[in-house]
């Protein structure tokens, strides 16, 4: 007997084992990020006049915001495509990807020297600056993600603000302010919805246009006129592959059953935005000859060769194979290829590729700035979990409600 399906809060304890595992390692990057703002960068870094930048941009900041693509890549298909059978999976990934740009937004705050300056950008516009656009974009975005997710907040609360004591009071008044919230969201909510999914190609764009200006501080194999549009087409293509990888995650983590007939039909979508971002990965490498580099083996070669193969060749064939598309591991396997390929794009960008001819040394990140990128991912998988126990994201079969109701479409 089927039944309708509904975002429901998970009845998950949240203290598990793993849990306490990533509670360690959130403490020990948060005792790292305050010897960072206490004794400054250079007494927890390895950053330098050579090397101004590191893993934190490498992977808190440039990966970060390409993996949580997800978000905007999903809201075009469930809500500008209108494509209604893919709702279930709309808000995990819209929840991924509002933490993935908090974690970038505060990833760039303790990147800067003078983290107090971050608001200049605000009021000090420059328009001639790549940086700047990002920055804009970025905080713009990230704002449309957190009213995007309040329709979720105005749900779980509706009929239920109970606040004891003297503040009983303004219970009546609380509700009403959320239903004035909802129904007003409800009829707004497109003009977020379209302006997250422009956001988002320009802030993605921009970020390879940063790499661009560096000139020929990089290496030849990724320095190329057309970066911006590469790191468009990657975002682009891993936003799926994230969607299939948090939501099989999630289902192992949490004992639920695997969404495949919503992955696997987004597993189909993926070859073809792999493929487009591979023939101008290879067509980039032909027209510019850039190929010779690959005669000799290097770091710069290997690494460049196990991001094409493993990142890109591997999953586009295992995403056109139907028994991949059927299969829980198989397709976990492909969209891991995949997020890991993406990832392994942009530290080859920001810190392989890049070489400053006046460098002394190479640049290899400290335990701090390891630990604290480490302790930013477990902070992440921390408000998530948290997130989906006490928020309606995760669709589950409904048996109190018919399948007429209003929660069984609602995205």
């Amino acid at each position: 007997m089927s039944h309708s399906m509904r975002p429901q809060p998970l009845d998950r304890k949240f203290v598990t084992p793993g849990v306490l595992v990533l509670l360690l390692l959130a403490a020990n990057g948060l005792v790292w990020l305050g010897g960072r703002f206490l004794f400054g960068l250079g007494a927890v870094t390895n950053l330098s006049n050579q090397y101004p930048w590191g893993i934190w941009i490498g992977i808190d900041v440039a990966a970060g915001v390409a993996l949580a693509a997800g978000g905007f890549t999903t809201a075009a298909l469930g809500h500008v495509m209108h494509r209604a059978q893919y709702h279930a999976v709309v808000r995990p990934a819209l929840l991924t990807a509002l933490l993935g740009y908090t974690m970038v937004a505060i990833g760039v705050s303790i990147d800067i020297g003078r983290y107090y300056y971050i608001w200049h950008p605000l009021i000090m516009w420059n328009g001639s600056s790549a940086l700047f656009e990002v920055g804009i974009c970025v905080m713009i975005y990230m704002t449309v993600l957190y009213i995007e997710f309040l329709p979720v907040v105005t749900e779980r609360f509706i009929g239920r603000v109970n606040l004891p004591g003297a503040l009983a009071r303004l219970n009546t008044p609380l509700d009403r302010l959320l239903r004035l919230l909802d129904r007003t969201l409800d009829r707004t909510m497109f003009v977020f919805i379209i302006a997250g999914v422009v956001l988002s190609t320009l802030h993605q764009s921009s970020l390879g246009t940063l790499m661009v200006i560096a000139g020929q501080k990089m290496h030849p194999l990724w320095q190329t006129p057309i970066l911006p549009l590469l790191f468009l087409l990657s975002a682009v293509a891993v936003g799926f592959p994230m969607v299939i990888f948090e939501s099989l995650l999630a289902a192992r983590s949490f004992g639920l059953k695997p969404e495949m007939p919503i992955l696997g039909r987004l597993g189909r979508m993926v070859a073809p935005l792999l493929g487009i971002y591979l023939a101008f990965k290879l067509g980039d490498l032909f027209v510019r000859e850039t190929f010779v580099y690959l005669k000799t083996v290097s770091v710069v070669s290997v690494m460049y060769v196990i991001e094409m193969l493993f990142g890109i060749v591997i999953p586009l064939r295992m995403f056109m194979t139907p028994a991949v598309q059927k299969s829980p591991g198989l397709l976990f396997t492909a969209a891991t290829l995949v997020v890991g390929g993406v990832l392994l794009n942009r530290v080859n960008n920001f810190i392989v590729a890049y070489t400053p001819p006046y460098a002394t040394h190479p640049y290899v990140p400290s335990v701090g700035e390891i630990s604290v990128t480490v302790g930013f991912i477990a902070i992440l998988v921390l408000l998530y979990r948290a997130a989906v126990i006490f928020f309606p994201v995760i669709s589950l079969p409904d048996r109190s409600l018919t399948p007429a109701s209003k929660y069984s479409v609602r995205g």
